[in-house]
């Protein structure tokens, strides 16, 4: 009996988007339920390794743990690099989402977001881990098929759709038509990349060493692809000089984010345009009406969306909830049978 006949024992199949930054939680019938950061606190007692929280509680403790206790983001580049712990982690949220929705029968069938450019070697290791956290069954859809569907693009009818999903670890780029993916890219640029651009820049330009969560706060409150007119905005921005060695606190402006951001941000405008290159001329015509849609954190990044539209000619929107895109799309195809062709199969 398969995902899509069972629907009085479906109460407890899941959608997950499995995303380097954050991973969102849909329910069937339910809607989106978690979602929190990709992290992990370890705790090491005598050699005993242990799970000291997970989500937001261990998101906390990023760069604020004694020795006996890490924290562990199990994904990188949008695929699992530390298989053991990303099978805690799902195993954590999906007992948390079954909590939510009271008593359920059996295990879950999910549905696994992954990046359309994956390997099959990653694809099986998040197969295996999805499996192992308790899943009766595991199918797999690309993120950008998953971000269309989320975003109401008719990805069911001869009409061509171009969405960009810039998440934590991926970029992804994807022109959708009849059901299918015509054409797709995934570069490994993301937030996370973003992070780190803003990290180095301050440490080349201020001799000041920051943390992550530092160098995500400065992005989410400055972060811009380019500047828009009227007053400069700046923020205060602590840690450790690296010429005196002690803390130390400076004031940075949204122009020299910018200009920190310039490299990841070239980068997705690239994707985008070399996907637009190797579009089918048919599908073009169909973009230049549609325009492109943006999902995924990454798109909220001011002006970004400008930017892309500048370069390209086109017209471009950010996707209603862009965070919550892909995980909306996924449980879509979790609810509405007529969506089964694009799932695959492990």
């Amino acid at each position: 009996m398969s995902i899509f006949d069972r629907i009085s024992y479906a109460s407890s199949d899941l959608a997950i988007d499995l995303g380097t930054a954050n991973t969102v939680v849909y329910v069937r019938n339910r809607g989106v339920v978690i979602a929190e950061p990709s992290v992990v606190a370890l705790q090491t007692i005598q050699g005993v390794h242990s799970v000291l929280a997970v989500g937001d509680d261990a998101k906390l403790m990023m760069g604020r743990t004694p020795e006996n206790i890490r924290t562990v983001r199990p994904l990188r580049s949008g695929v699992i690099s530390d298989i053991d712990v990303a099978e805690q982690m799902l195993k954590h949220f999906i007992r948390k989402a079954q909590e939510q929705r009271g008593r359920m029968r059996g295990s879950p069938e999910i549905i696994v977001c992954v990046p359309s450019g994956s390997t099959s070697v990653e694809r099986r290791a998040i197969r295996d881990a999805a499996s192992n956290a308790g899943a009766r069954k595991v199918w797999l859809i690309e993120e950008t098929m998953a971000a269309a569907i989320g975003a109401d693009l008719p990805v069911t009818h001869p009409i061509g759709s171009m969405v960009v999903d810039i998440g934590g670890g991926t970029t992804e780029v994807g022109v959708i038509a009849t059901g299918g993916i015509s054409m797709s890219m995934s570069v490994r640029v993301g937030g996370d990349r973003m992070d780190d651009a803003i990290a180095s820049y301050v440490r080349r330009t201020h001799n000041l060493l920051i943390g992550e969560a530092t160098a995500e706060r400065v992005k989410l409150q400055l972060g811009a692809a380019q500047l828009s007119e009227g007053p400069v905005p700046t923020t205060i921005v602590k840690g450790r000089d690296l010429v005196r060695g002690v803390p130390l606190e400076i004031t940075i402006s949204q122009a020299e984010i910018v200009e920190a951001l310039a490299e990841p941000v070239g980068q997705i405008v690239a994707a985008v345009r070399s996907a637009l290159e190797n579009t089918p001329p048919e599908i073009a015509a169909d973009i230049i009406d549609g325009g492109i849609i943006m999902t995924g954190g990454g798109a909220l990044l001011a002006n970004l969306d400008r930017l892309i539209a500048s370069e390209t000619g086109l017209p471009v929107k950010v996707a209603d909830n862009p965070l919550d895109c892909v995980a909306l799309g996924a449980g879509h195809v979790l609810e509405d049978s007529s969506y089964r062709g694009v799932l695959h199969a492990t």
